[in-house]
């Protein structure tokens, strides 16, 4: 038969009787036949492969996310390329300019700078930012609703009487640490209280980093009643932190987390969070740019998707505080 219905009957694109399609896709399978991608990229100017770029895939957070979008993906019988760039600028641009010599559809990237998403711009790639943004006017994007998120756990110590709460962080220049350090902030306000700055501790990247950061702030003079991190790695770090001082979760002091992870509901007690679906955030975003590559010159759309707080025996009453016969205490103004 000819090539174009043989072509036809490989792709699934254009009409081709069903016992041709069967017969040729018959044939490819005893042949071993695999269609030269490259070849069909150059062709068709984009390859049938969406690229995946996140910061850090040994952070559950961002696997998740990735596992959320190649699912998307397979639906749509797209292909995943996907690229790590353990948070550094360089490799994030490397992995950017790989996708775009291989003609990928379109990109996904939890950005840690506006360079990536420029770039892909000026390249014509149809691109999301994930979890953070940093060109709205460039891309679309889905995030959660960091501030919110933050708010709300905030306010759930503030009414069980803590008033020296300390919030680990690991940056707070891009919208995901903005975001999470405002809703911190308004909950203190929402309760007549004001912010003290040196509540607010940047910690660096990993589990040891806020593990130092916490052990820090558990020796102050007027020790926090309460600690507040801003995602799983660092909620790790500070619960290390927290037992090898001898200190009780939550007798002496109640730990709270942005963003849940497997293990805290694996140790005791299980631990308060600020649950955001990772897997959900890929397949939103991933949604979104087939939507991109569909109508790559409508405007950029941002998308925000819910957050929920989890609670669970790591957060308890402000010590100090009687309880009431119900076994909680009153909260204090």
């Amino acid at each position: 038969m000819s090539r174009s219905t043989a072509s036809r009957a490989l792709t699934g694109r254009g009409y081709v009787a069903e016992e041709v399609r069967q017969r040729v896709q018959s044939a490819a399978t005893r042949l071993g036949y695999v269609a030269d991608a490259l070849a069909r990229s150059l062709k068709q100017r984009h390859s049938p492969v969406i690229g995946v770029l996140v910061s850090d895939l040994s952070n559950p957070f961002y696997a998740e996310l990735a596992a959320g979008a190649a699912r998307r993906a397979r639906e749509k019988n797209l292909g995943v390329m996907l690229a790590d760039t353990a948070g550094e600028s360089d490799a994030e641009r490397s992995a950017a300019e790989l996708f775009v010599s291989m003609r990928v559809a379109g990109v996904l990237v939890t950005p840690v700078g506006p360079q990536v998403t420029t770039y892909l711009a000026s390249a014509r790639v149809p691109t999301v930012e994930v979890d953070r943004y940093f060109a709205p006017q460039l891309a679309d994007s889905v995030t959660v609703s960091n501030t919110a998120g933050a708010r709300d756990v905030t306010d759930h110590l503030l009414r069980l009487g803590h008033r020296n709460i300390v919030m680990l962080i690991d940056e707070a220049s891009w919208t995901t640490g903005r975001d999470r350090i405002e809703g911190f902030r308004r909950a203190h306000e929402a309760h007549g209280l004001k912010l003290d700055d040196s509540n607010v501790v940047t910690t660096g990247w990993n589990s040891r980093d806020a593990a130092l950061a916490a052990t820090s702030v558990l020796a102050r003079r007027e020790r926090p009643t309460a600690i507040f991190t801003t995602n799983n790695v660092l909620a790790e770090g500070a619960w290390r932190a927290i037992h090898a001082a001898g200190l009780r979760i939550p007798e002496d002091v109640s730990l709270c987390t942005f963003d849940e992870a497997q293990w805290m509901t694996m140790v005791t007690p299980e631990i308060t969070a600020v649950s955001q679906n990772a897997h959900h955030l890929g397949d939103a975003a991933a949604a979104l740019l087939l939507e991109r590559i569909a109508e790559p010159d409508r405007a950029p759309q941002p998308i925000e998707l819910e957050t929920t707080l989890v609670h669970r025996a790591s957060v308890g009453p402000a010590p100090g505080l009687p309880c009431d016969p119900g076994g909680t205490r009153p909260e204090r103004r």
